[in-house]
Order: structure tokens, then C-alpha cells, then sequence
């Protein structure tokens, strides 16, 4: 009740009348009936403006943390992300992947819908990165549609490392439904996993004109972080080589006079 009370009263006129986001392609998305919302993920205004802009809930997995953090502030909290459309990873299985799959997959026996981030975190430069294969498993283990979505601007209204930055007018465009019943008990096979991933990241790609990367996001952060300490440290070192010079040099004209 919560999540409609946010949705059409509290938070979502206000974001609605502010930021007035575009929809492209909602008729895609089934009236009834489980799907998968598979999208980009440029920053964390993306799962706000996604459900915003259909009439159907959209519930995705969030960490558990968010439910258990004790006192007031963990009510208001809970509270909050269980009415903004997010239920807390379960962690019976053996790995925090396994307990997003397993509640992914409670949330569509119930016919719902269920938004999930194939690349697993924020893009930190607006590139699209490589898919992890769970996508693909929860299509394959529960014989539901996944259907591609790219959302668009949120990384300018809430960029990486910041919680707010420009008003601008967000794109949602939902791209037409992905049916993988060829691979109908293939499951655990991993190159149709990676196939039927790939397969739903150039779908995305393609509603969403992002450069693709072939890497997982985690990696090319790790690589760009690195890159840029090494750019500091060159450029350090030819400062301290110019300095060095310049001693040597006042040096020498000192000597010589």
C-alpha cells in the first residue's frame, strides 16, 4: 500500500512534475503477468524514474542491510525501501547471487514484475558493461519474458559519488520482449548462459546508444582508478624531474659566475 501511496501521491507527482521523464515503448511491457525488467544502470535515481513511468509495481532486490539496520533510523528506512519497491536479498543460499535469484524468483511465481541490473553496479562513466549470466539464469529457470530497458539522463540528475546534480528530463525506453524458451532446460549450460546475456545486453545497447564494454563493470572501475594513479604519479615524478633541472641549472649558473 505504501509503495502506491509514494508512487501516486507522495513522491511521484513531485518527480513527475519536476523532471517530467520520457517513455518510449511501454506497451511492451505486459498489462499482467511476471516479467523480467532487465536495464542499464547509470546511476541510483535509475530504479525511481524506471517504475515512474509504468502503472504496473516494479520490485527489485536490494541489500538486506537496508531491512535490518536497528532504531528509528532503520524504520524509516525499511520502511521506505519496501514501499519504494525493494525486498532484501535472501540470504539462505550460499552466496549473496543466490539470494537475489531466489527472491527474484518468489516475485515472479507471484506474476509480477522484477527489475534487475544485468551489469551488477553503476556505470562509473556512462559506458555499458559487460552482463553477469544471473539475468539469464532467471529467464531460463522460470520461462518468463525479459524485457530490455535503457534508461537514459538520471546519471546528470544524480551522477556517481554525488547525490544530486541537474535537473534534466530523463528517457525510459522499454524494447520489445525477449523470448529464450529455445533453451528451455539449459540452465546450467554457462555458454548458453553467456549467450542468451549477451544477447540481452545488445538489446540494450541498442535502445540505449551506450559504447559497450567488454568487461564487468567492477574491473573497468579497478582499471580506470589504476590508470589515473599512474597518471598522477608520471605526472608527479616529471615535476620533481623538472624542479630537479631547473636546480641544477641555477646551479651551474651559479658556479659559473
Amino acid at each position: 500500500m505504501f509503495y502506491w501511496f509514494l508512487k501516486w501521491i507522495a513522491l511521484g507527482p513531485v518527480l513527475r512534475l519536476i523532471f517530467r521523464p520520457r517513455v518510449e515503448g511501454e506497451e511492451h511491457v505486459p498489462e499482467t503477468g511476471p516479467a523480467i525488467l532487465a536495464s542499464n544502470h547509470l546511476s541510483y535515481a535509475d530504479w525511481l524514474f524506471m517504475p515512474l513511468t509504468l502503472p504496473r509495481r516494479v520490485t527489485f532486490v536490494a541489500k538486506a542491510e537496508y531491512f535490518t539496520t536497528p532504531g528509528l533510523k532503520g524504520w524509516f528506512q525499511r520502511k521506505f525501501f519496501s514501499g519504494a519497491g525493494q525486498v532484501p536479498i535472501d540470504r539462505s543460499g550460499a552466496t549473496a547471487a543466490e539470494g537475489a535469484l531466489s527472491s527474484a524468483r518468489t516475485i515472479l511465481e507471484a506474476g509480477e514484475l522484477f527489475g534487475i541490473y544485468p551489469e551488477g553496479t553503476r556505470s562509473h562513466d556512462g559506458r555499458l558493461y559487460r552482463g553477469r549470466t544471473g539475468v539469464a539464469r532467471l529467464a531460463l529457470e522460470t520461462g518468463v519474458p525479459v524485457i530490455p530497458v535503457a534508461v537514459l539522463g538520471t546519471d546528470a540528475v544524480a551522477p556517481p559519488g554525488k547525490k544530486f546534480g541537474r535537473i534534466v528530463r530523463p528517457s525510459v525506453r522499454f524494447g520489445e520482449p525477449l523470448d529464450f524458451s529455445r533453451y528451455e532446460g539449459l540452465a546450467g549450460d554457462r555458454y548458453i548462459l553467456r549467450s542468451v546475456t549477451d544477447e540481452i545486453m545488445y538489446e540494450i545497447m541498442r535502445l540505449s546508444g551506450q559504447e559497450y564494454v567488454d568487461l564487468y563493470a567492477p574491473k573497468a572501475k579497478e582499471l580506470a582508478a589504476k590508470a589515473k594513479d599512474e597518471a598522477k604519479r608520471a605526472e608527479r615524478a616529471a615535476r620533481e624531474q623538472e624542479a630537479t633541472a631547473a636546480k641544477e641549472a641555477q646551479e651551474a649558473e651559479e658556479a659559473a659566475s
